[in-house]
């Protein structure tokens, strides 16, 4: 015998039968290997972050994380991949200050835009030092804040490469003091430091991960430091702020990311895994050696902190002029 179900009866089963394919593909998450884009090369900051985090996230999750590295175009290569992957929590991506607000006010046209991915929540940052050559002449920070200020074009600062974390803080400098120091870009830290420790370039902005052994084995020295508060790695090194440059704060920070439309629970468990990763002592204590700031925060918390970098870099960027094409 056919038991009759009511009209109703008839469209909440349906209703449940159409859901639950969803609801046990959340559940099961994640069933594979979990990709984990890094837009950069291997060896760098990034990824160093992703390396040390991966294993243990790894290991809560249940699966293996596989780090993809797509380096390129100054991190849009990597990130339009990651922008363009399937919604479903098996990729997972390094977002940064160029990648998710830079890159869309210094070029004409990127083929991602940041909102294609969804914020899961910041992870750490690089605080970022002033540094010269020794043989420079600086003795200070406040010698070369004066120096640059009384003989403009007369010195040069090398980066990483134009829209880089490192040429947009020394832009800031520039905007800040009135001063007019020359850009000069390189492709990568690496060779950007090279020719600083050759004094082929007097300065430039260096991030903690490639500036710290540098400072200890004395081939460069740091003036200053881009932080509101000294760093723990550099506590005889003073602050912007302390040499006149008022409200002065630029970091490398990085969040982590997922395409768009990725289901709200995964992106919930996400967060949940990587703030508990960054927290097991033995990770912290080698992010903070390598010299981040571990900061985790939630998605939201880091959707709010980009609206306000966008709104405050992108005006800078107008304002300045400056372009990557």
């Amino acid at each position: 015998m056919t038991l009759a179900l009511p009209r109703r009866a008839l469209v909440g089963l349906g209703l449940v039968a159409a859901l639950s394919p969803l609801q046990s593909f959340a559940q099961a998450w994640p069933s594979k290997p979990v990709r984990w884009v890094v837009a950069y090369p291997a060896g760098g900051g990034s990824d160093f972050l992703a390396r040390q985090l991966s294993p243990q996230l790894a290991k809560q999750l249940g699966q293996t994380i596989v780090i993809d590295n797509r380096p390129g175009a100054a991190g849009i290569i990597g990130t339009d991949n990651a922008a363009k992957s399937p919604p479903d929590g098996y990729t997972i991506v390094t977002g940064d200050n160029g990648a998710m607000v830079f890159h869309e006010a210094m070029y004409k046209k990127i083929p991602y835009a940041p909102g294609d991915l969804a914020p899961v929540g910041f992870m750490a940052r690089f605080p970022l030092i002033l540094a010269v050559n020794p043989s420079a002449g600086f003795a200070s920070g406040k010698q070369l804040l004066d120096d640059i200020k009384k003989n403009p074009g007369k010195f040069s600062y090398a980066s990483p490469g134009i829209g880089s974390p490192h040429h947009l803080a020394m832009e800031l400098l520039k905007d800040r003091t009135q001063a007019f120091v020359v850009h000069v870009p390189y492709r990568g830290t690496a060779m950007a430091v090279q020719d600083v420790i050759a004094g082929q370039v007097p300065m430039m902005v260096l991030d903690t991960a490639a500036g710290l052994p540098q400072i200890r084995s004395g081939k460069v020295k740091a003036l200053a430091v881009m932080s509101k508060k000294r760093i723990p790695s550099l506590p005889d090194v003073p602050t912007l702020d302390e040499l006149g440059v008022k409200d002065f704060e630029v970091t490398a920070w990085q969040g982590l990311f997922v395409p768009k439309g990725t289901p709200a629970d995964i992106v919930t468990r996400l967060t949940v895994e990587m703030n508990k990763a960054i927290a097991t002592p033995e990770v912290k204590a080698r992010l903070e050696d390598f010299g981040l700031e571990v900061t985790p925060t939630d998605g939201p918390a880091l959707a709010s902190f980009l609206q306000k970098e966008t709104s405050f870099w992108h005006a800078l960027i107008k304002e300045r002029k400056l372009s990557a094409d």
